[in-house]
């Protein structure tokens, strides 16, 4: 079995064969949660307007609820309206893979550069996506990326206005 850190390395490359691995793995939740508030940590040190240990809390808490509700979402989107042949998904699957596909976010941290610091946020946003898209297409056994992308997509409203609001 990999260590935390060579998964997070591994789930932050795209590997999809790790997304299968967690999935399958019911002892990865402790760690797919560390994953979730360590992105939240870096997101919220990385924000220029947030600052001190209460917005640090507030930050993780907030992530927390929302990993939660889209991992939710995502799991009802995929298992009814854009259900595939061999779909079949529980709320832990969802959960381990989707705490995974936060790992790109550690690169937030770096959000509070002058000038740039956006950037990073913009990246992370980006290639967060895109492991959140692997990660439903592994935890949802969908056969085809297009199926996993618009199950995404639909989540991801829900997602980013709750987000911005909370934000």
């Amino acid at each position: 079995m990999d260590t935390f850190i060579a998964r997070m390395i591994k789930a932050a490359l795209l590997n999809k064969a790790l997304y299968e691995e967690v999935e399958a793995d019911r002892n990865a939740m402790v760690q797919a949660l560390l994953v979730v508030v360590l992105s939240s940590i870096a997101g919220t040190i990385g924000h220029p307007q947030l600052t001190g240990l209460g917005e640090i809390i507030k930050g993780i808490l907030i992530n927390l609820g929302i990993w939660f509700l889209w991992a939710a979402i995502t799991l009802a989107i995929g298992t009814t309206i854009l259900k595939g042949p061999d779909t079949r998904s529980d709320m832990g699957e969802m959960l381990r893979t989707l705490g995974f596909a936060s790992a790109p976010g550690m690169i937030r941290v770096l959000g509070f550069i002058p000038l740039i610091g956006w950037l990073f946020h913009l990246v992370a946003g980006v290639w967060m996506l895109i492991a959140m898209v692997i990660a439903v297409r592994q935890a949802l056994d969908y056969h085809s990326t297009e199926r996993a992308v618009a199950v995404c997509l639909i989540g991801f409203f829900p997602y980013i206005i709750i987000y911005w609001i909370l934000f």
